[in-house]
């Protein structure tokens, strides 16, 4: 479903759109609230750089060490407890600092992924998996959290941007065995499952993907909990 398209260039490009917009922000942008609940954007930028941890613990084969560290540092609550975590040690930080540690750690990771290669197995709290699909995973949070904090995104670039979100949402779902049928057309996705169906535009089945729906979006809400696979 993936083959042609390459996760490094798009994992890149996602990266290169966040940078872009950190570099030009000043102290109120920082402080803007995000889509994240309870999260700045400097929140989101503290997030992405604690998450590199992870990252580069997986490409090492040492989760037991990134494990230890964590229980060290009395860090519970799974991913969730992680990610606030991230976010609180860096919040007194100067956010020169959190941004110079993000552009760092993350340009390592992205070249030491792109060069092993898509088929590489890399070690993730799931188990073994291969690298270029991992690649992709970034990519999604990398877009999910370009959005969150208002990236802006040409009109040239999206129908291609969302293109590779929605066939990447479709994998998901079908690798994790979503009880949601897919059927994509020309203009809209139909989906079904527990007996209901919606047709929803490209943008809108990327937005359940990610679990970024609005509150008040009418898609019944066993759909919407079957069709979130990427957040």
């Amino acid at each position: 479903m993936l083959t042609d398209l390459d996760p490094f260039d798009i994992f890149d490009t996602e990266a290169a759109r966040l940078d872009r917009h950190f570099g030009t922000l000043d102290e109120a942008g920082w402080d803007l609230p995000s889509r994240c609940p309870g999260w700045s954007v400097r929140d989101v930028l503290a997030h992405l750089a604690g998450e590199e941890l992870y990252n580069h613990a997986c490409l090492d084969g040492d989760l037991d060490g990134f494990r230890d560290l964590l229980a060290r540092e009395g860090v519970g609550g799974g991913y969730e407890g992680f990610n606030e975590w991230c976010v609180a040690r860096r919040r007194d930080l100067p956010v020169e600092r959190v941004l110079r540690e993000w552009r760092t750690e993350n340009a390592e990771t992205r070249e030491r992924m792109r060069g092993l290669g898509r088929d590489a197995m890399i070690e993730t709290s799931v188990g073994p998996y291969p690298n270029g699909l991992q690649a992709f995973h970034y990519a999604s949070e990398y877009a999910t959290h370009a959005d969150d904090v208002g990236v802006p995104v040409s009109d040239e670039e999206r129908g291609r941007r969302t293109w590779w979100r929605t066939r990447v949402g479709m994998f998901a779902l079908a690798e994790q065995g979503s009880k949601a049928q897919v059927e994509p057309t020309a203009e809209r996705i139909s989906v079904y499952a527990f007996g209901e169906r919606a047709d929803l535009s490209p943008a809108g089945f990327v937005a359940a993907t990610v679990g970024r729906l609005p509150d008040d979006d009418p898609l019944d809400r066993r759909l919407r909990s079957a069709l979130r696979c990427l957040a």
